[in-house]
């Protein structure tokens, strides 16, 4: 489904009441209309001939009248009072692009040839590109053969996937054979773990008996066929407008990608919880321009102009002269701000506390923000909480965050896995601090070093290193991660037999 599809399936008036102003708009207009039409301004006694010589405009009875800029105009404000919405309000904390796992098929039949330089090949490609093109949405990699592997995952970073992309090969993969089945299994559990997404299957193929999986899926599926064309498959036949062909530019992979994302905000719509976008403000902009015709000698309400001029002016200039104060509160302008990713310039400007310290947030003013959201007494402001000191590096305080989260709202989505993680990181720092303490001083490589260590693990230690021995440290350990001569894919094949050998295992017993 389309943007536009989707927002006129779920298209309605916030305050419909008010659209009761409608009929009766019209029927002023209608009125005032039909009496000016039927006006007779002739004079008797006058030959015809003469009538049509003398007069001004006759001809010109259903031109554009003052009324008609009126009633246009009042039609407009009704509509924008009735509040006309098509989406709801974005959530700071949820995506909007679609989290998505890629399940990529892996088997012999992926080495043909017919498509340049193989399909496996053109596969990776594509997904590279799909992924330069979400740019930070979320993505995971899940391969299958025989048996079916998280590759990566989900993360925002790119980059992780990509060296795990091109190591896999026929030749990693433990089992021959398809098992489509097990891996929506891996990819749904992603997906699950994310509050929902999207699944893009990379395949040259579907056994006809996975079709009605991948039709009852409880997340979209799209599919890239990567079969070259006139090339058929049952199963891919019987997906429909599902399959996407591999095409040689970009436009399977736009396709793929507001496709899914669409299919993904839809499911964002039927969140009860997000109220609805007022996009009433919209309709202003252009009953403001009608305006514009009350310049005209003859038309009425010439007192609307200095308005105009002031609702044109750019944003920065009437944030310069103070006349923004006039037209949208404190939060209304900080939303703009946030909305064009002036982060910095949101904070600023918001009123609302939760607000401000989120925006704090994503401008990486982390400590204030944790001081902005003390005001707040909610389970969100404690996640951001968190967030900031995880990102301030002030785990200890992230824990107590995120246990404040779950104490004000013990189901708050997020927060339990975000103090296990906390609490995995304190742990780990104490336990290299205590660890450090065995070690000879010499052997150490750092100009200054802090810990996160209430529990007074350990000893601290403070050594300063001359630069040269610094940069000998950093070169050493750059050294040694090329001297590691172990390839992605021979990584990945030990990894994947040791999961399948376990897999079997456990089914045994």
């Amino acid at each position: 489904m389309s943007d536009l599809l989707l927002a006129m399936s779920v298209f309605h008036f916030l305050r419909p009441l008010w659209l009761l102003l409608v009929p009766v708009i019209v029927g002023l207009w209608w009125l005032t209309r039909r009496r000016r039409s039927g006006r007779n301004t002739l004079s008797q006694g006058i030959a015809p001939h003469l009538q049509a010589a003398m007069e001004v405009g006759r001809n010109q009875a259903h031109r554009i009248r003052p009324i008609d800029g009126v009633a246009l105009t009042l039609l407009l404000l009704a509509a924008a009072a009735a509040g006309p919405t098509w989406s709801r309000q974005p959530n700071p904390l949820v995506a909007q692009s679609a989290p998505v796992a890629v399940v990529l098929k892996v088997t012999k039949s992926m080495d043909a040839i017919d498509i340049a330089p193989s399909r496996l090949e053109r596969g990776k490609q594509k997904i590279r590109d799909f992924l330069d093109l979400r740019a930070g949405g979320r993505s995971g990699l899940v391969a299958y053969a025989g048996s079916a592997h998280v590759v990566v995952p989900m993360t925002e970073d790119a980059s992780i996937i990509l060296p795990y992309l091109e190591g896999l090969s026929p030749d990693v993969m433990p089992k021959e054979g398809a098992d489509f089945a097990q891996a929506l299994s891996r990819a749904q559990a992603l997906i699950e773990d994310e509050g929902g997404g999207a699944l893009l299957l990379v395949a040259d193929g579907l056994d006809p008996a996975d079709v009605s999986a991948v039709e009852t899926a409880p997340m979209p599926v799209a599919v890239l066929s990567m079969l070259p064309e006139g090339t058929r498959d049952r199963g891919l036949d019987a997906l429909g407008n599902r399959v996407i062909a591999v095409q040689p530019d970009g436009s399977d992979i736009r396709r793929l990608d507001r496709t899914l994302n669409a299919s993904y905000r839809q499911s964002l719509l039927e969140n009860s919880d997000d109220p609805w976008l007022d996009r009433g403000p919209l309709l202003a902009w252009p009953a403001a321009l009608l305006l514009l015709l009350w310049f005209r000698r003859g038309w009425t309400m010439h007192w609307g102009a200095a308005v105009f001029a002031l609702m044109l002016m750019a944003p920065g200039q009437a944030r310069a002269d103070g006349l923004a104060d006039w037209f949208w509160t404190p939060d209304q302008q900080g939303q703009r701000a946030y909305d064009r990713k002036d982060y910095t310039r949101a904070s600023e400007l918001f009123g609302d506390p939760l607000w401000r310290g989120w925006a704090m947030y994503r401008a990486g003013r982390y400590a204030e923000a944790v001081q902005v959201l003390d005001r707040v007494d909610t389970a969100q402001a404690a996640m951001i909480q968190g967030l900031s000191n995880i990102r301030n590096r002030a785990y200890r305080d992230g824990v107590r965050s995120f246990e404040t989260a779950l104490t004000r709202d013990p189901g708050y989505p997020g927060a339990a896995e975000n103090l296990e993680i906390a609490k995995q990181i304190v742990a780990y720092v104490e336990a290299a601090q205590e660890a450090q303490d065995t070690q000879d001083q010499t052997e150490l490589r750092a100009d200054d070093v802090t810990y996160d260590n209430e529990e007074n693990k350990g000893q601290e230690l403070q050594v300063d290193l001359p630069q040269e021995d610094a940069a000998a440290g950093l070169q050493s350990a750059e050294q040694w991660m090329n001297s590691v001569d172990t390839e992605t894919g021979d990584f990945l094949k030990s990894r994947f037999l040791l999961e399948a050998t376990q897999a079997a295992a456990e089914g045994e017993q």
